[in-house]
């Protein structure tokens, strides 16, 4: 398959969207204009079949990411061998342009949940995150990005800032990172602090895609707003406003339209892929502006 596939094209400065079975056959007979898909990794690590026959076509096609999301880089025990293993299979298998993960943890000894958890910002945390991630881009021979989390609490413990935490790790490890706006969001309103802020702080030099993505609103146990990351709806009108001003900052950067649950027909989907690249042009067009005036 590897060598079917030939050179890994690099992912261009636009909207793709999570690559979804409902979505295999439009995708097929349409040829839609999408800069790129992307792919859970754990979708497809089993050995063959239509899911495998259907991904290698649209990989033909289109430049491919490739999203994990069960290695638990943030989980005390080790990394699971196996799992990493068939990871490094459907890397070279699919030779997708990104590779990325989530700074979480979902496995207690052999337990797996079903849920990304936070990570307590401490110097021990950091010397397992960063001994994690050196054995995954060892182990892939490739970086990879880590996307900063959507939280609902934070730990008394934390001897760092998110920030600070994510740079320390960058620094340590070479790895890049993917920013997920509406995890800032969500998680500046569970916690109540700037979302903007935590934009125009964050390493910005390091990343290498953007996330956009629904919440569900609801109140806590004392009236106050939170928000829950479900993936399954369109991106809030907040967000799209974060992601205006990450933009600003960034440039154009390859931006995902997370919607992976409650998936709508392609035509819907289209709408917010549309939205996206509207953004990322706009900011196109100052650039272009200011060099020829």
């Amino acid at each position: 398959m590897s060598s079917q596939l030939g050179i890994t094209p690099r992912i261009p400065p636009r909207t793709g969207v999570g690559l979804k079975p409902d979505h295999y056959k439009t995708i097929l007979e349409t040829s839609p204009d999408i800069g790129f898909f992307e792919v859970h990794a754990e979708n497809y690590m089993g050995a063959g079949g239509p899911p495998h026959r259907y991904l290698g076509e649209i990989r033909e096609r289109y430049p491919v990411s490739l999203h994990g999301i069960g290695l638990s880089i943030g989980g005390a025990g080790p990394l699971d061998r196996q799992h990493l293993e068939r990871l490094s299979l459907l890397v070279e298998r699919y030779r997708p342009s990104l590779f990325s993960e989530h700074l979480a943890w979902s496995r207690h000894e052999t337990s797996f949940l079903n849920d990304l958890l936070p990570v307590p910002y401490t110097a021990e945390s950091l010397a397992l995150v960063c001994e994690h991630v050196d054995q995954i881009q060892e182990t892939l021979a490739r970086q990879m990005l880590l996307e900063n989390p959507s939280t609902y609490l934070a730990f008394a413990e934390s001897a760092y800032s998110e920030i600070d935490f994510i740079a320390e790790l960058v620094r340590r490890t070479g790895c890049g990172l993917l920013l997920d706006v509406n995890n800032v969001y969500v998680s500046s309103v569970n916690q109540e602090w700037n979302p903007k802020g935590y934009i125009d702080n964050f390493p910005l030099a390091h990343v290498q895609e953007i996330h956009l993505a629904g919440h569900t609103r609801q109140t806590d146990d004392d009236g106050r707003p939170l928000l829950i990351d479900t993936h399954d709806r369109p991106v809030d009108e907040a967000v799209w406003e974060l992601f205006a001003h990450a933009i600003g900052q960034l440039g154009p950067t390859p931006t995902l339209i997370e919607w992976d649950a409650n998936v709508p027909e392609w035509g819907d989907l289209e709408v917010e892929v549309r939205r996206a690249d509207a953004v990322i042009c706009a900011r196109d067009r100052r650039d272009l502006f200011r060099a020829v005036g």
